[in-house]
């Protein structure tokens, strides 16, 4: 974890009075990079992002990983959350015929509220780490 702050902290140190904003998909002085994967007020199929949830906040990050050949039960999910693939290659598909192929390296702002599933038609196994913005309390799932 130490790795990770120390240099999120000099970086903040380093732009001074600069924003997060100021600090989006900007190469500073070869000391470090960054890049927006995805940043959008609506899920992958277009639709627009619920408000938050009122109550004490909750953040949670997992890594799922996918074995070559299974999928993931049909679910929905009733907070926000966003992740990105680090390995393999994802389908999503919804309960209504929509279908999203993810590779390595991107990312996803996932539906809310709608059922689907991710399946691996790879040969690897998938890795996504998924980011939700929750309350306490709060399902990050529901299966169908």
């Amino acid at each position: 974890m130490k790795k990770i702050i120390v240099p999120a902290c000099l970086a903040l140190i380093l732009c001074g009075n600069a924003t997060a904003a100021d600090m989006h998909d900007e190469q500073h002085s070869g000391a470090y990079k960054t890049e927006t994967l995805a940043k959008s007020s609506k899920a992958w199929d277009g639709s627009p992002l619920p408000e938050y949830l009122r109550g004490t906040p909750e953040v949670a990050v997992l890594k799922i990983t996918i074995a070559p050949g299974q999928q993931l039960p049909m679910h929905k999910h009733p907070v926000i959350n966003a992740g990105v693939i680090l390995s393999g290659e994802l389908t999503v598909f919804t309960e209504d015929n929509k279908t999203l192929h993810l590779k390595p390296g991107e990312a996803l702002i996932e539906l809310v509220g709608k059922w689907h599933y991710g399946k691996n038609e790879g040969k690897v196994p998938v890795e996504i780490v998924v980011f939700y913005a929750s309350v306490v309390g709060k399902e990050l799932a529901i299966g169908k």
